[in-house]
């Protein structure tokens, strides 16, 4: 079995970790953690511009590490074995993550119910009710 969990390093991305952890622990899955970076690029003087750049990249990678670090010590604590696989990925957040589950068979998605974004903090976790309407599998919406 195999369950894709999104991070984007929120408090409610580190739940749906942590719920996540323990279902794959208790099915023996693998755990893979996806980062989303969101496309950003411009075109100036006929060049592609990407204003994240190698920040963006950067931050994106320590939010896989101390997400993998999470799922980690969750299992150390129930003394169980748990592969944990993380994979950073470009686009729209909720394409990225279903067209990965996809791409990569996996059995179930897990989801934070509202993310890092500023903008869209009152509207009930915009990525996650998008993630819920175009994926095939199970998606599990952690509070």
């Amino acid at each position: 079995m195999r369950y894709v969990v999104a991070t984007d390093g929120s408090e409610q991305a580190d739940e749906a970790i942590e719920y996540a952890a323990t279902h794959a622990t208790a099915l023996d899955a693998t755990l893979d953690i996806v980062h989303v970076l969101a496309p950003k690029a411009k075109l100036v003087d006929g060049e592609i511009i990407y204003p994240g750049g190698d920040t963006e990249i950067e931050d994106g990678e320590r939010t896989l590490e101390q997400a993998d670090r999470l799922a980690t010590e969750l299992a150390a604590e129930e003394d169980v074995d748990l592969t944990v696989n993380t994979q950073l990925l470009s686009g729209r957040p909720a394409d990225a993550v279903t067209d990965y589950a996809s791409e990569n068979d996996a059995d179930a998605i897990y989801v934070g119910h509202r993310g890092l974004s500023k903008k869209r903090e009152k509207v009930t976790g915009s990525v996650a009710k998008t993630v819920v309407d175009n994926a095939d599998i199970p998606v599990t919406v952690v509070r």
